[in-house]
């Protein structure tokens, strides 16, 4: 029934690129849709628990998607001097950083989002290091005492790889995923970028049935 609650789940990772560039379509699915869904956020673990620093190689490959994101969806990148020698490509922080900001205030869960990946993508700051993170934070009102506290904190490191845990159990391999949900079922509405035209019609017809 259309009564029924139903759940849009966003699968990202603050660190992927195509999630950057969706963006503007996860907003503007809130700005249309969160009068008549819950609009929830899953941290997916692209890259959790790196350890190795990249390798030019794979530095390219990863500088490939970004071109081609921005190709496709105008988003900012700063491409020249992104992921400088050294860089451990570890998404873990960024995901369990969203994870806290969240615990301390849900409704800035999705502004600290973006913030984390505009930081990273069009600012080149290295958002895997905990001053850059607690900056973040700061700049969304919250005090970075709280921030730290909840951020290195047992509790939040455990919800983090629970969010990790459900995005498997849920069979989600690649971000954006979104996903909508009510007791009767559900239904996968994207696997990776789509534009906000091309989703709308399955929006409508999950609302409406």
């Amino acid at each position: 029934m259309a009564s029924e609650k139903s759940t849009l789940w966003y699968v990202a990772d603050p660190m992927c690129s195509w999630c950057w560039g969706f963006s503007p379509v996860i907003e503007a699915i809130q700005k249309e849709y969160s009068d008549r869904l819950g609009i929830s956020l899953l941290m997916g673990g692209l890259r959790p628990r790196t350890l190795e620093p990249m390798d030019a190689a794979l530095r390219e490959e990863i500088l490939h998607h970004w071109r081609e994101v921005h190709r496709r969806t105008g988003q900012p990148f700063q491409f020249e001097g992104a992921m400088p020698k050294g860089f451990v490509y570890d998404t873990e922080p960024a995901c369990r950083a969203v994870v806290a900001v969240s615990g301390l205030n849900p409704a800035l869960a999705f502004p600290y989002f973006k913030a984390v990946q505009r930081a990273f993508y069009a600012e080149r700051q290295d958002v895997t290091q905990t001053p850059v993170l607690s900056g973040l934070a700061v700049g969304q009102g919250l005090e970075v005492e709280a921030f730290l506290q909840a951020f290195q904190s047992e509790g939040v490191r455990r919800k983090t790889e629970a969010h990790f845990a459900q995005t498997h159990e849920w069979g989600v391999r690649g971000f954006p995923t979104v996903l909508l949900k009510k007791a009767s079922g559900g239904l996968l509405l994207t696997r990776g970028y789509q534009p906000m035209t091309a989703l709308r019609p399955g929006l409508e017809e999950w609302i409406t049935t």
